[in-house]
């Protein structure tokens, strides 16, 4: 619970005394937000509607999965945690459409489904998550978990202004082999 108040600090209206909350307007850019707690949900949702998004909100990646699939409208960028366990034992397949994956792989699937999506991962130790699945740094941008509101909607401005990642950029083997302190891990 702890945790919950640090990321609540400087959620209440981030406009100057005499101004008016920005709501979120049409054509607004829509980001699915992904992660097992659903505070961390909220929290992201309250933060990014404050600034002006629309936000759809998924509780792991099968939902996030779905929610791609079926949402008629746009969604520009995916904010997924990068630990998602499954509420219970599932095994991924390829038959199944919405299996529950990590973070990472959940981007990529939905990059699939939706091809000018862009993504962000956040977890609470990213160099020791990042390394316990062996996804390399720099692919796609990261969030530390806890963070600032204002470094949250930072990060989603600027991504959304990148251009998409590809999927080959996301599958891509790396060119050298992987050293101690390079973002790689065995």
């Amino acid at each position: 619970m702890d945790s919950v108040r640090y990321y609540a600090v400087g959620i209440g209206n981030p406009t100057m005394s005499g101004q008016q909350t920005i709501m979120p307007r049409s054509g607004s850019p829509t980001i699915l937000v992904v992660d097992d707690e659903p505070t961390i949900t909220m929290l992201c949702k309250i933060i990014l509607e404050q600034a002006g998004f629309s936000v759809l909100g998924a509780e792991g990646s099968s939902e996030a999965l779905k929610i791609c699939t079926q949402h008629e409208g746009p969604i520009d960028l995916l904010l997924t945690d990068l630990i998602l366990p499954p509420p219970s034992f599932h095994l991924v397949s390829d038959s199944n459409q919405f299996p529950h994956v990590h973070g990472y792989e959940l981007a990529v699937r939905a990059l699939h489904i939706r091809k000018d999506l862009r993504a962000i991962i956040m977890s609470g130790n990213i160099n020791q998550d990042l390394a316990g699945h062996g996804i390399c740094q720099g692919k796609l941008p990261l969030l530390q978990k806890p963070f600032e509101p204002q470094a949250l909607v930072a990060l989603v401005e600027q991504t959304l202004r990148a251009p998409s990642p590809s999927i080959e950029s996301l599958t891509a083997s790396p060119s050298k082999t992987a050293a101690v302190g390079d973002g790689w891990v065995d």
